[in-house]
């Protein structure tokens, strides 16, 4: 009878090149010198990274990858826990109250959660930590976190906006630190107990299994086509700014002219705050094809760029607000705070 009823091989530790490691070549790389340098997070960083099914390379270069990796997903734990700063349970916001992006972000996560439930029962995870990288990076510090730097630091503290991102950094918070809590043992260490006290441990804590409720199919893919237009804003910004019309994207006033099959899509959609920028008009567009939406068809790609113009940059109407950094014609109403819009002067005014 058979001792076990399957065996796992893995392949064989290479050097960067390829080559076998031998003392003769001086291309041994020992775990202990790279846990002491390194640190052991970056060490399991890279074996959680690897296809073990396939030969493993390892060298200081793919050491410091993995080292930029660790410092992007490290960074997103930092920013998480300031912007959670005093948060307590009574702020948080039932889902059914939650702004559309907030409710896009808990979907994105519920995606991810079937991912790591999936790897949990075929201990296969190739692939499932760059996809955690890929939305730290992507999903939230490049876009998410972006978008609501103004609410956190500017709306006020009981602001619906504020309580709302901030009931979302929670989950994200914990998600996080728990789904990255096995490999990068000591940083999520880090993180849990930086807000629940030393008494606490996230590696007692189990996965954060995501709300069925998060999970919205036909949010996700209206997201995919709003976020596909915010590219083509944010290089039109790009644009504006080495070309000197505006300094930073909240000097921008953007116009943006939709189809009416777009505006469907579209038109309800904050863009100044989502775009970053002072801003927005959304104009009528008539008698031009759609850009943005798909509808099936197979047009003449050249002849709808040709004949919808696009999004376009100016330069905002106003003064800058001291606080926010906005530039509306609003700043200066108040004379007690001359130098405030009228949401900074009707927060410091609290």
């Amino acid at each position: 009878m058979a001792p076990m009823k399957a065996i796992v091989t893995n392949g064989f530790v290479l050097d960067e090149q390829g080559r076998k490691m031998s003392k003769s070549l001086g291309n041994v790389i020992a775990p202990k010198e790279v846990t002491d340098k390194l640190g052991a997070d970056i060490l399991r960083l890279w074996v959680v990274n690897s296809d073990s099914n396939e030969d493993l390379r390892i060298g200081n270069e793919i050491l410091k990858q993995q080292g930029e990796l660790y410092r992007r997903l490290r960074n997103t734990l930092r920013w998480l826990l300031g912007a959670l700063d005093g948060f307590a349970p009574e702020e948080a916001v039932p889902y059914e109250q939650l702004p559309e992006l907030e409710r896009y972000i808990l979907h994105r996560l519920s995606d991810l959660g079937g991912l790591l439930k999936q790897a949990v029962h075929t201990h296969q995870w190739v692939g499932v930590y760059p996809m955690l990288h890929g939305f730290c990076t992507t999903d939230l510090s490049a876009f998410y976190f972006d978008v609501r730097k103004d609410a956190l630091y500017c709306d006020a503290p009981g602001s619906m906006r504020r309580r709302a991102a901030r009931t979302v950094l929670d989950i994200l918070h914990r998600a996080l630190a728990t789904w990255l809590a096995p490999v990068l043992v000591f940083s999520a260490e880090e993180a849990w107990t930086a807000r629940f006290g030393e008494e606490s441990s996230v590696h007692l804590q189990t996965f954060l299994e995501p709300d069925p409720l998060w999970h919205d199919s036909a949010l996700g893919e209206r997201w995919t086509q709003i976020r596909a237009l915010r590219r083509v804003i944010t290089t039109e910004l790009e644009g504006a700014r080495r070309g000197g019309v505006i300094g930073s994207s909240l000097e921008a006033r953007l116009s943006l002219p939709l189809t009416e099959q777009e505006q469907v899509v579209f038109g309800d959609v904050d863009w100044a705050e989502l775009a970053i920028v002072s801003q927005a008009d959304v104009q009528l567009l008539t008698n031009a094809p759609s850009l943005y939406i798909d509808d099936g068809a197979d047009p003449d790609r050249e002849g709808v760029v040709a004949a919808h113009p696009g999004p376009s940059v100016s330069e905002a109407e106003g003064t800058k607000c001291l606080r926010c950094w906005r530039v509306l014609p609003e700043v200066g109403s108040y004379a007690e705070h001359s130098g405030l819009c009228l949401r900074c002067s009707d927060v410091v005014s609290m």
